[in-house]
C-alpha cells in the first residue's frame, strides 16, 4: 500500500520510571527514526539537490532534513498516519523504492520491518530500557546509512522515490491511499543494516540495490 500524493523528486542509568518506555514513548521514538531515515536516504542518494536540505542536530550526530515545503508535507502526512498504526500495532513494514524517472526501473530498495509487543498495545505489560541505549542504537544505523554510499552503485540517472506501508490485513486505510507492487529489484544485492528496539517496538533495515550489468 502507498499514499497517492506526490511525493517524488529527483534523482547512563536511571530509576525504573525513567526506563520505562510507554507505548506513546516508543512510537514518537520510532516516527521520529523513520523521517529522519527517509530524510538521510534522500539526501545521500541524491535525490534532491543538496540545497534543498538544512542541517540539524539528532541522535548526537548532525542529520540533514528537508526544507522542500511540498516534501515536508508530504512526509508528515505519511508519518502521522504510520504514526498512528504503530500504536494500534498494525504496522508490519515501511519501504522507500527509490526509481528511474526514466524507465521507471527500481534501483534501491530501503525495506524497515517492525516487530510490535502485542502485549504492551494491549496494555497487558510494561517495558524497560534506558533511551540513552535506544538513541545509541538509532545513531548506529544512521551511520550506516550514511556510509551506503559508499558500497551502492551511483545513481546515475535521474530519480524518484515511492514509500510503501506494509500493515495487517484488517487495516483500513485513507482514500487517497492506494495499493501497490512490491516494487521488488530484478537481479539485486542485499545489505542487512542494524537494527533497534524500544522493547516496545522493534526495526530491522536493509538495503536491496540492483547489480550492475557486466
Amino acid at each position: 500500500m502507498a499514499p497517492n500524493i506526490e511525493g517524488a523528486g529527483l534523482c547512563g542509568g536511571g530509576t525504573a520510571t525513567q526506563n520505562r518506555i510507554s507505548l506513546k514513548g516508543s512510537v514518537k521514538i520510532v516516527t521520529e527514526f523513520f523521517n529522519y531515515a527517509v530524510n538521510s536516504i534522500l539526501y545521500q542518494r541524491g535525490i534532491y539537490a543538496p540545497e534543498d536540505f538544512k542541517r540539524t542536530k539528532k541522535y548526537g550526530l548532525s542529520m540533514m532534513v528537508t526544507s522542500d515545503e511540498g516534501l515536508t508535507k508530504y512526509l508528515s502526512r505519511v508519518l502521522t498516519q504510520i504514526s498512528g498504526w504503530l500504536a494500534e500495532g498494525k504496522l508490519e513494514k515501511l519501504v522507500l523504492v527509490i526509481a528511474s524517472v526514466h524507465t521507471n526501473e527500481v534501483l534501491e530498495r530501503w525495506a524497515f520491518d517492525i516487530e510490535t509487543e502485542q502485549d504492551v498495545v494491549e496494555g497487558k505489560k510494561s517495558v524497560e530500557k534506558p533511551e540513552k541505549e535506544i538513541m545509541s542504537e538509532i545513531q548506529a544505523i544512521i551511520r550506516q546509512i550514511t556510509a551506503s554510499v559508499t558500497f551502492l552503485p551511483l545513481l546515475s540517472d535521474p530519480c524518484a522515490f515511492d514509500l510503501l506501508v506494509y500493515t495487517k490485513k484488517d487495516t483500513s486505510a485513507p482514500q487517497e491511499w492506494e495499493d501497490s507492487d512490491p516494487r521488488y529489484i530484478i537481479n539485486s544485492e542485499s545489505v542487512k543494516l542494524r537494527s533497534f528496539t524500544t522493547k516496545v517496538h522493534k526495526v530491522d533495515t536493509m538495503v536491496s540495490y540492483k547489480l550492475l550489468d557486466e
